[in-house]
């Protein structure tokens, strides 16, 4: 069963044992606080998958299911119901983590599509053009003396980051999986160019 299948599935409640959707934070004949069920980040949160998302709708929801499952809630219950309550809430945590962040976000689609991306990898670069290009920009950050010049840099690898993002998007909307996933590769590295030069000119800032 895939992914997207799971999440709209049912299986008996814990304690009443009357049937609760999989992504259900409670059951609806008893009201009992149910286990994280095995759904997509998306789903868990109320989303359709796709890489443009609307941040406040994201966050309403994040924050509309926490206040659901916050420990106040659960003082007087049993153990095993203060227990799923949490664990509801790691799974939460978790989607909205990745969910928030485009980066992680368009990583987290692909691998929904079976197209996995490895963020945390950090060998050689295989794409030559992805390549001579933050050779060059680090050589540029690296040879930054002012404030100036680095402000500069910074506002260019902000801009730079904004762009693949609608390179992405774009991708993912015409339905290139294959350019979506090189495009994510480079949006991981020019995040990294982004925080450097951020961290420089913060260093350079404070004389």
């Amino acid at each position: 069963m895939s992914v997207a299948a799971a999440s709209l599935a049912v299986h008996p409640c814990w304690s009443c044992k009357g049937p609760v959707a999989t992504r259900a934070l409670f059951c609806s004949v008893c009201g009992a606080v149910q286990g994280p069920g095995a759904t997509d980040h998306f789903s868990r949160l109320g989303m359709v998958p796709t890489f443009e998302i609307d941040r406040d709708v994201l966050d309403r929801q994040y924050f509309g299911f926490q206040r659901r499952l916050h420990p106040d809630r659960f003082a007087a219950k049993s153990p095993k119901e203060r227990m799923l309550s949490q664990s509801q809430a790691t799974a939460l945590n978790e989607a909205y983590e990745t969910l928030k962040d485009p980066l992680k976000r368009a990583a987290y689609l692909l691998k929904m599509l079976d197209h996995a991306v490895d963020l945390g990898a950090c060998g050689t670069i295989s794409d030559p053009e992805l390549l001579m290009e933050q050779m060059e920009k680090r050589e540029e950050i690296a040879e930054a003396e002012t404030v100036a010049e680095i402000a500069t840099l910074s506002a260019a690898a902000d801009a730079e980051v904004l762009a693949c993002q609608c390179h992405i998007s774009a991708a993912f909307n015409a339905e290139d999986v294959d350019e979506a996933a090189r495009l994510t590769l480079r949006l991981k590295y020019l995040t990294k160019l982004a925080d450097d030069a951020r961290a420089k000119k913060i260093r350079l800032s404070r004389g």
